[in-house]
């Protein structure tokens, strides 16, 4: 893969940078390499500049970086959706899949703007909250620009007006627009997947509006009804949560279902489900499921309801099961593209890593050119850039010893090695400053 095609390519995928073209390309590049931490001053080590002008870059220039993803994806989701096939190896009824879930950006101190402790499961976190929104299209994750937890003196200090999470999923699901990203589709192809963090009737309400099919966990306590007490009770009376109404409905047997694994030496995992079609309470009618694994489960049920009645039960257990894909993304943002390296007190800093490190994502993702088709992990195409810059270092010493007194200015050069100057890097950052 040579340098100059592969800067070009990157440019013609963010043409809408303008004058910070060279200071956000050598950015990106910076993240798509591999590095221990993907620092300022990693960063300005690695284009033998100062931290200053990278600093800059995200303090100050959010709203670009915002832009850039944005149009990145929109970009990204239309080539994907010229050849759109079924999900789930073509078994599932829907061919796009919008997937919610949220993930923490780490900090070591609540003096950091806008960083609040929340409690992640197993214990309290400092940092920042991001919900991320990804499309999954022909096997591939796009994320989309993602949504931001604001602290209430976050949103005192700026005059934001507060909202929950779930507030701020729904009003991103309102805008969004999905023709601006796969054109002309039919709603009833689309599937929305969210654990029970989003089991919110006003979620569900928003999906069934824009005419999309869900498939969401539900919270052991969510009030249902199954439709035989629905038709003989008033509205207000024999609601139950769906953990006691599976519990104490036995005539409802559990059936075996095999379904294809992600990933492994097994083919496939066995699950037992039980299914009825029911009321959640404030939203309607969906199908009802209550699945755990065959062997060993020790009590691990989740409860799923699915808003698509055409649906079968494999189907919706196949189709939430693609919902760990985001699990998978937030895992190789955080490893190899340092989403919690950023260490900047100033949120608009994070906000702009955050979206530049989502861009080096899709452009990973996206087939660079002389990438190989086959390579899928994130490492090798990682490597293959780290390799790509090591070539172009020796074309430039090349290319030194050719000109007029290059034997000399090599040495000079080698000279300021020995200084501790680094010269990694320092033609790659030149050459971009003066386009």
């Amino acid at each position: 893969m040579n340098y100059t095609k592969f800067a070009n390519w990157i440019i013609r995928k963010l043409i809408s940078l303008e004058r910070l073209t060279p200071v956000a390309i050598i950015y990106i590049i910076f993240i798509m390499t591999s590095r221990r931490k993907h620092t300022l001053a990693a960063a300005a080590k690695f284009a033998n500049t100062s931290k200053a002008r990278f600093n800059n870059l995200l303090k100050n220039h959010s709203d670009l970086a915002i832009f850039a993803l944005s149009e990145l994806s929109k970009k990204q989701a239309r080539q994907f959706s010229k050849t759109m096939h079924a999900l789930g190896q073509n078994s599932l009824p829907w061919n796009i899949a919008i997937i919610v879930d949220a993930t923490f950006l780490g900090r070591s101190s609540l003096h950091t703007e806008n960083a609040k402790k929340f409690n992640h499961g197993k214990g309290y976190v400092i940092g920042h909250q991001w919900t991320n929104i990804v499309l999954l299209i022909n096997d591939k994750v796009i994320p989309l620009p993602p949504i931001a937890f604001y602290t209430t003196k976050y949103c005192r200090t700026y005059g934001i007006q507060y909202q929950t999470e779930n507030e701020r999923v729904i009003e991103y699901l309102v805008q969004l627009q999905l023709e601006q990203y796969i054109g002309a589709h039919a709603p009833q192809k689309v599937v929305f997947l969210a654990d029970s963090g989003y089991d919110d009737h006003r979620i569900e309400k928003t999906v069934a509006g824009k005419k999309w099919s869900f498939i969401i966990a539900l919270k052991s306590s969510r009030s249902v009804k199954t439709e035989s007490v629905y038709n003989k009770t008033k509205k207000s009376e024999g609601w139950k949560s769906i953990a006691v109404g599976f519990r104490r409905n036995r005539r409802v047997k559990w059936q075996p279902i095999r379904v294809p694994k992600n990933s492994g030496k097994k083919k496939r995992m066995e699950f037992r489900i039980r299914q009825v079609i029911g009321y959640l309470r404030n939203f309607g009618k969906a199908q009802l499921i209550c699945s755990e694994f065959s062997k060993k489960s020790k009590g691990r049920r989740k409860y799923l309801a699915c808003n698509d009645m055409k649906a079968t039960a494999r189907q919706i257990i196949i189709g939430y099961r693609l919902r760990w894909r985001i699990e998978i993304f937030h895992k190789e943002v955080k490893m190899f593209l340092g989403f919690e390296d950023v260490s900047a007190k100033w949120f608009d800093s994070v906000i702009s890593h955050v979206h530049w490190v989502y861009c080096a994502y899709i452009l990973l993702n996206s087939g660079p050119p002389g990438m190989p088709e086959q390579m899928k992990s994130l490492a090798d195409k990682q490597t293959l850039v780290q390799e790509m810059l090591k070539r172009k270092e020796l074309s430039s010493l090349n290319q030194l010893m050719t000109q007029i007194n290059g034997v000399q200015r090599l040495k000079n050069e080698i000279q300021q090695v020995l200084k501790g100057c680094s010269l990694k890097n320092h033609h790659i950052f030149q050459v971009l400053t003066t386009w």
